[in-house]
């Protein structure tokens, strides 16, 4: 009985500084960075990646390990197109927090993008075990496989019809070059003989 107040006390320590750990993973706490960050999103919203990119650096500088800061710097990595620093970015969070809905579904898109198809499934089925179908992240990652697998598609097309028009212009080259050799053995057969004196 001595050690249930201790008990007690212990477990309310452990359960305020659990919460302080997930208010961390929010915006960032210093006001400067909360200016930036915001600004940030307002300037991808805009399309203004440059720009977005300029200003979660600074907030990152000011607040390195806020986890809002860094998803966000992955989003505006992927509008830039380079979807190996966003998913540095992700996993940068993932490490702090595994279980981190916007970085495992910001990773996966990114891993799509890429056409990483495989590696970006690995991380849809991973979000369903954690929040399951319904949820806004699973339905993000999901949209961003589809397109995915459909632009692979396309390109799997194409790439079988370059492959075919190149074949059929190489038997095209053989042809022609056949029946060029053929002309000029005609041509040779047909000159007269040459006579000599």
């Amino acid at each position: 009985m001595r050690y249930t107040p201790v008990a007690l006390a212990l477990s309310l320590l452990a359960a305020v500084t659990g919460s302080m750990g997930q208010a961390r993973t929010g915006d960032p706490i210093d006001p400067r960075a909360q200016a930036l960050l915001q600004d940030g999103r307002s300037a991808l919203a805009r399309g203004e990646v440059e720009h977005a990119t300029d200003s979660l650096e600074a907030a990152l500088a000011i607040d390195p390990a806020n986890a809002g800061i860094l998803i966000t710097l992955g989003q505006a990595a992927r509008a830039a197109g380079l979807q190996g620093k966003a998913i540095h970015y992700y996993r940068d969070v993932l490490d702090r927090e595994p279980n981190n809905l916007a970085a495992i579904a910001g990773e996966g898109e990114a891993l799509a993008e890429k056409g990483a198809l495989e590696k970006a499934k690995a991380s849809l089925t991973r979000l369903q075990g954690i929040c399951g179908r319904g949820c806004e992240e699973t339905a993000a990652l999901e949209a961003a496989l589809g397109k995915a697998q459909v632009q692979a598609a396309q390109q799997a097309r194409l790439d079988a019809q370059k492959q075919a028009q190149a074949a059929t212009g190489e038997a095209k080259e053989v042809a022609a070059d056949t029946s060029g050799e053929a002309i000029k053995t005609d041509a040779i057969k047909a000159e007269p003989p040459v006579k000599s004196n």
